[in-house]
């Protein structure tokens, strides 16, 4: 039974994120460079999510807020500094479920 409490509160949680991000994307203005399916300014978050695990979710967070450059060609990402550590670690999570 606390097993199955575990599991059903892991998967509610999985569908808030996978909820509400796609709408924290939107608020951000990260749909200005960046689409779920194909690329616009900078990589398709699918193709995000093929190039990196779970285990680079931190790293990722952080080039979210501070932009970054080299990694999918000659265009850098622009630091987002309306985005706090929460919300690029959500905006992460989801996008690694987009594989």
């Amino acid at each position: 039974m606390k097993r199955l409490l575990v599991v059903t509160l892991s998967l509610l949680a999985l569908t808030s994120v996978a909820q509400a991000s796609p709408e924290l994307a939107k608020k951000k203005n990260c749909l200005a460079c960046h689409a779920v399916d194909n690329k616009v300014v900078g990589p398709s978050y699918k193709d995000i999510a093929k190039k990196y695990g779970a285990t680079d979710a931190g790293k990722l967070a952080a080039k979210v807020r501070q932009g970054g450059a080299g990694n999918w060609g000659v265009v850098p990402m622009p630091a987002n500094p309306q985005v706090n550590e929460a919300e690029a670690k959500e905006l992460v999570a989801w996008i690694l479920t987009l594989k």
